[in-house]
């Protein structure tokens, strides 16, 4: 089976006040279908940059980006933009749910913008809600919700269109540490589930040591553990 995510020698140099910031000087990494890897590294190193690059929405200086088995790096804008909203989902710290919509529309949005016609795209939508356990909260607006169950409507909409990757930043970093837990393992056993590949930066060392590996980012390039 081959990888649903590489990212191949990434390097990216910002430029800043006449000096040249180079933030990733090399980067690597594969990830198999249903892998979890946890990316940690301090705050500056530069895992947004990199999670950005792999989610498509910022391009490299060099190196390449392959999402199922498509090269990136050279994609015209439009191809790069069908492919972030087909094979790639995204999970933020801050859920950035529509406050107008219902919970089920929040996670029909996507799909109807993927080309989904409604009737298929609200079926997804209950289905997945109700893999995160939200059947009986689907009409609510987010006002209505709690910030977990905010946070699970956020992770069903990362899934709706069925993505080959799944790009997290601190996902949990929101939540207190009950509520963390709970969606931590509900993400978990979404990723295995479904056979996303997962690429999730978080601060917390208890959550990263608990999936499939860990990768520090440090001095530009990624390493393990």
């Amino acid at each position: 089976m081959s990888d649903a995510l590489v990212l191949n020698d990434i390097r990216r140099t910002f430029h800043q006040a006449g000096n040249d910031l180079q933030v990733l000087r090399g980067a690597a990494v594969a990830i198999a279908p249903g892998e979890t890897v946890a990316l940690v590294g301090p705050s500056g190193a530069g895992k947004s940059t990199l999670l950005h690059i792999a989610g498509l929405l910022e391009r490299p200086d060099g190196g390449e980006v392959i999402v199922d088995g498509e090269a990136c790096s050279a994609l015209s804008d439009d191809r790069r933009t069908a492919l972030r909203r087909t094979a790639i989902g995204f999970i933020y710290q801050f859920h950035h749910l529509l406050p107008e919509f219902s919970a089920l529309e929040n996670v029909v949005v996507p799909q109807m913008i993927a080309g989904v016609a409604k009737p298929a795209a609200r079926k997804r939508a209950s289905e997945l809600l109700g893999m995160v356990g939200l059947s009986e909260r689907e009409g609510h607006r987010p006002a209505k919700l709690s910030g977990g169950e905010q946070q699970r409507v956020a992770i069903a909409r990362a899934l709706a269109n069925s993505p080959k990757v799944l790009i997290a930043d601190e996902p949990t970093g929101n939540l207190d540490q009950e509520t963390a837990e709970r969606v931590f393992e509900l993400l978990m056993r979404l990723t295995r589930e479904t056979g996303v590949a997962a690429l999730v930066a978080t601060h917390n060392p208890d959550l990263a040591a608990r999936m499939d590996r860990k990768l520090t980012l440090k001095n530009g390039l990624l390493e393990a553990g």
